[in-house]
């Protein structure tokens, strides 16, 4: 017997003079009934939704009375990833949420090339049937990501309630986020931010990069705010980097643009930088040579979805992050 193909469901509303101005993810959201908000989002983003069949770019922008909204809703996908026994370093736990601190390496959900040995086989292995599965989707609790070679602060939801809660509060950004960044060079103000927006690379898809917002390859609303805690020479500078947008690559890509992309990044550090010729030798050798992007997201606080409780976490950078800032301190010598 063959498997029963399952269709996407397609729903349409028109929207009534007492919906002018609401933002159409959270209408549609409302209307439909069964989706969250974040959810109804992320389809947005995808392309799934129109408005008179012209296709909704942002999911922000207000409805207008007597138009027609669609949205395509794919059918569910099986969460497939396995249980695995990996250690994990948990910051907090109860039963609606666990706070970690995520080593640099580890992938936070099956992707093509990742099937096993990611965050989510991690969950799975420690927390079983506890974790919900969200949104039919292989992510169960993921409700925020670092990149895989970003370390540092991150929280799980371990039940429904919990996992709308968090979404919804990373969406309105109703929470604080830290990250120390190592750069190359020493940004002329020692305090700032960058608002750039930031969408595909126009010919590398798995880069992103600051892009206008009109036309084709319209981007996306991106701003970072960073302040200078320490600088090495003037080659390089620890940088205390938050979020007030929570795009792809963010803080990568904002400091790449304004000439000080991260130590180590693999991806947006295309040429080797100027100001490493201000290193004593052995400790610039060592900065070229370390191994990923240096970014760590050190702290992470916010309400408790389901107390109210004030929570905040705090993590030092890991073992190769700290060895490198010695280096650069002059407090150690290169092994």
């Amino acid at each position: 017997m063959s498997a029963r193909i399952v269709a996407s469901e397609t729903h349409s509303f028109t929207a009534a003079e007492t919906d002018r101005g609401e933002r159409v993810d959270r209408f549609l959201a409302a209307r439909i009934g069964s989706l969250s908000r974040s959810r109804v989002k992320a389809l947005l983003e995808e392309g799934k939704g129109t408005r008179d069949g012209t296709a909704i770019e942002d999911p922000a922008q207000p409805v207008r009375p007597g138009a027609t909204y669609c949205l395509e809703v794919p059918p569910p996908r099986p969460a497939a990833p396995v249980a695995q026994d990996i250690p994990l370093a948990i910051l907090f736990e109860d039963r609606h949420l666990i706070v970690l601190d995520k080593p640099a390496g580890l992938v936070v959900h099956p992707a093509p090339g990742h099937a096993e040995g990611t965050l989510v086989n991690a969950l799975l292995g420690h927390a079983g049937e506890e974790l919900e599965g969200i949104g039919g989707e292989a992510r169960p609790g993921i409700v925020h990501r670092l990149d895989k070679d970003t370390s540092g602060v991150m929280v799980v939801a371990k039940s429904q309630r919990a996992h709308n809660a968090l979404s919804e509060a990373f969406l309105q950004r109703d929470l604080d986020r830290e990250y120390l960044a190592l750069a190359w060079g020493v940004p002329e103000k020692r305090e700032g931010e960058v608002e750039a927006a930031i969408g595909r690379h126009a010919t590398d898809r798995k880069r992103m990069a600051v892009v206008g917002r009109g036309g084709a390859r319209a981007g996306k609303h991106a701003l970072t705010r960073y302040a200078v805690l320490e600088s090495f020479d003037g080659a390089c500078s620890l940088l205390r980097c938050r979020l007030g947008t929570g795009r792809t690559h963010q803080i990568r890509v904002h400091l790449s643009h304004i000439g000080h992309p991260l130590v180590g990044d693999p991806v947006y550090l295309r040429r080797l930088p100027a100001t490493a010729r201000g290193l004593p030798q052995d400790v610039r050798d060592a900065a070229l040579a370390f191994p990923r992007q240096a970014l760590h997201a050190a702290s992470l606080a916010f309400r408790h979805p389901v107390s109210g409780e004030a929570l905040a976490f705090r993590v030092e950078p890991p073992e190769d992050f700290s060895t490198l800032l010695s280096l650069l301190r002059g407090e150690a010598a290169p092994a």
